[in-house]
């Protein structure tokens, strides 16, 4: 068996940022720090914080009085800051910055009379973040079906913004079809689109076509890792998302088969070698690396960390 090994893959700036905000607030805090909502969509790193002490709440009124608690890296809707002020709550902000880009994107439009159409998926953490910064303005399109079911008041004043995390064919078809219907429609000045999404994307795109199976580390909530597997997936060309080797069998591959071995953008690098040293001992698997693009990207950490990082 041969592995072709995708660079770039796993995790990107935003989630190394909110990842070490984590391990540096628990260092120097102290367990139990809750975090509002799952820190990034990865059931291993999940796991790992919680033995740690971290302690993850979809409400914040599980949250104790007074108590320290880590906005995620998908960001949170003003609701939810105002709510944390009021219960007197230490809120450390590990917001993706490229998730506050949308969300200023967002404000914006919204005080200047648009309706907004957000590109993105119902339900998922980013996308009730954003809508919840200007509700009574954004309408929410999951479909290029949906595109054709709106129906506006003032066709002359609409934009769209996207959430970071959609596979580029798909939201680059929706958006598509809204300036076909829509023609005086405004877009962000950039994509919203986050680089680390488009460059995974990129190198799937580009390698899974030399591959017979293609295996995607991540989580089934991580939306990112979803597109990858759909990218990479064919009739003739299996492709598997998993959180780790545990999620694989032997009978899923041949032992002459090419496989690829990419990442999303919340899965550790842990679970990528564990993955490579289960294929080298069922398949006697050698390894070679594809880079497609380097990424040299790094955001800082939230202000009230910084002082506890280390020199």
């Amino acid at each position: 068996m041969k592995i072709h090994l995708a660079a770039p893959r796993g995790f990107c700036a935003g989630v190394n940022m909110a990842v070490e905000s984590l391990e540096i607030a628990l260092e120097a805090m102290g367990p139990p720090v809750y975090v509002y909502h799952e820190i990034v969509h990865n059931q291993y790193v999940v796991r790992t914080f919680r033995s740690k002490g971290a302690v993850f709440v979809n409400e914040l009124t599980d949250v104790p009085e007074g108590a320290t608690v880590l906005f995620s890296a998908h960001g949170v809707a003003p609701a939810t800051r105002e709510l944390a002020k009021q219960r007197n709550l230490t809120a450390i902000d590990a917001t993706c910055p490229l998730v506050t880009k949308v969300h200023l994107e967002a404000i914006r439009y919204a005080q200047q009379g648009y309706t907004i159409f957000l590109i993105g998926h119902d339900g998922h953490d980013e996308v009730i973040g954003t809508m919840g910064e200007a509700p009574e303005a954004i309408i929410l399109v999951e479909t290029e079906e949906d595109v054709d079911k709106l129906d506006v008041s003032d066709e002359s004043k609409l934009a769209y913004l996207t959430q970071t995390t959609l596979s580029v064919d798909d939201a680059t078809r929706i958006i598509n079809r809204l300036k076909a219907r829509f023609p005086e429609l405004k877009g962000p000045p950039k994509d919203d689109i986050c680089y680390a999404t488009q460059n995974r994307q990129e190198a799937v795109r580009l390698l899974s076509g030399a591959a017979d199976a293609v295996i995607v580390l991540g989580s089934q909530n991580s939306s990112n890792s979803q597109r990858l597997r759909e990218l990479a997936e064919s009739p003739d060309r299996p492709a598997f998302l998993i959180d780790g080797p545990e999620d694989l069998s032997v009978d899923q591959f041949q032992a002459d088969w090419t496989v690829l071995v990419t990442a999303g953008a919340s899965a550790p690098e842990s679970v990528v070698n564990a993955t490579i040293q289960w294929l080298e001992e069922n398949f006697a698997a050698e390894v070679e690396l594809k880079t497609v693009r380097e990424e040299k990207v790094s955001f800082p950490l939230p202000k009230p960390l910084r002082q506890y990082a280390k020199k």
